[in-house]
């Protein structure tokens, strides 16, 4: 079994402010901390302050040399294709090729109507930018068949494709991740729901006559003491997402880092190899020394 993995969702803006950090120590400090990656959202107008993610990690990019830069999740249905393109292949091109492109089509109707984008669109939007975005990074002239005249685009440098990992639990993600992507990355599942996701993707992927993706789930964790509770975790959750508190009380990642490491440790045998973690109490920097401790348990 390889070793698993740990990546850090980078502070927002009121974390950032709270702690007194930016983006740029915020990454370098995940890196020289030992974690894996660090990572972004994708956000437009949600009602709180957010950063726009190519930007916000273009520079954390510029602040480190070895850690892997994620969107989690990168929205490419949102923006004209031919923009989605410009932006991956850039920051693939200024982090010297460490990007994994979480892609997901989510985001309430609201951020769609505010991008100018129909809201029941984005199935088939996305599935066309996963169709094509691998044309398109690596310089072909390609016809964007979802934008009006459908033109066709030549977009240069040419970068390699980044791994490309697909967001959400639905069926139609995991059918998404087999048919196209390189990995599935769902977020606040159990180790149960992981381990029959993977045998659907799988299965999924034996039809289309491909590797299995890999797995990296999402999560959410306050280490340590002086935090949120694990109820008080779950209870924010179950209030965002509308799903019953029975069902998510197990979700957050919460006790000390051998306990964590436990909890992750059922992921792993679950299938999971990579687990990319928000952080949802605590000083930021403090919290990831403390992840950082819990990948060292888990090699």
């Amino acid at each position: 079994m390889g070793e698993f993995k740990i990546g850090v969702i980078l502070p927002g803006v009121p974390v950032q402010r709270r702690d007194g950090l930016d983006l740029r120590a915020a990454a370098a400090h995940a890196e020289d901390a030992g974690l894996d990656g660090v990572w972004h959202g994708d956000h437009l107008a949600i009602g709180a302050p957010t950063l726009d993610a190519p930007i916000a990690l273009a520079t954390a990019a510029a602040a480190t040399t070895r850690i892997r830069i994620g969107t989690s999740v990168f929205i490419p249905a949102i923006r004209p294709l031919a923009w989605s393109a410009k932006q991956i292949a850039t920051l693939q091109y200024v982090s010297g090729d460490r990007l994994v492109l979480g892609i997901g089509s989510g985001g309430g109707p609201d951020q769609w109507a505010a991008a100018g984008v129909p809201y029941a669109e984005r199935g088939r939007r996305t599935d066309t930018a996963l169709t094509l975005l691998p044309r398109l990074l690596a310089g072909e002239r390609t016809r964007l068949r979802d934008e009006p005249g459908e033109p066709s685009v030549e977009l240069t440098p040419a970068v390699p494709m980044p791994p490309v990992w697909v967001g959400n639990a639905s069926s139609a993600a995991i059918r998404r991740a087999a048919r196209v992507g390189d990995g599935w990355f769902p977020s606040l599942i159990s180790p149960r729901e992981v381990a029959e996701g993977g045998k659907r993707l799988a299965e999924a992927a034996a039809e289309q006559a491909r590797p299995i993706p890999v797995i990296a789930i999402g999560g959410t964790a306050a280490l340590g003491t002086g935090v949120p509770s694990r109820e008080e975790i779950a209870s924010g959750i179950s209030a965002a997402y509308g799903r019953p508190l029975d069902e998510v009380i197990d979700i957050p990642l919460t006790g000390h880092p051998k306990e964590v490491a436990e909890k992750l440790s059922a992921y792993r045998d679950a299938g999971a190899s990579h687990a990319i973690i928000g952080i949802a109490g605590g000083d930021w920097r403090a919290q990831v020394d403390l992840l950082a401790e819990v990948r060292t348990l888990l090699r």
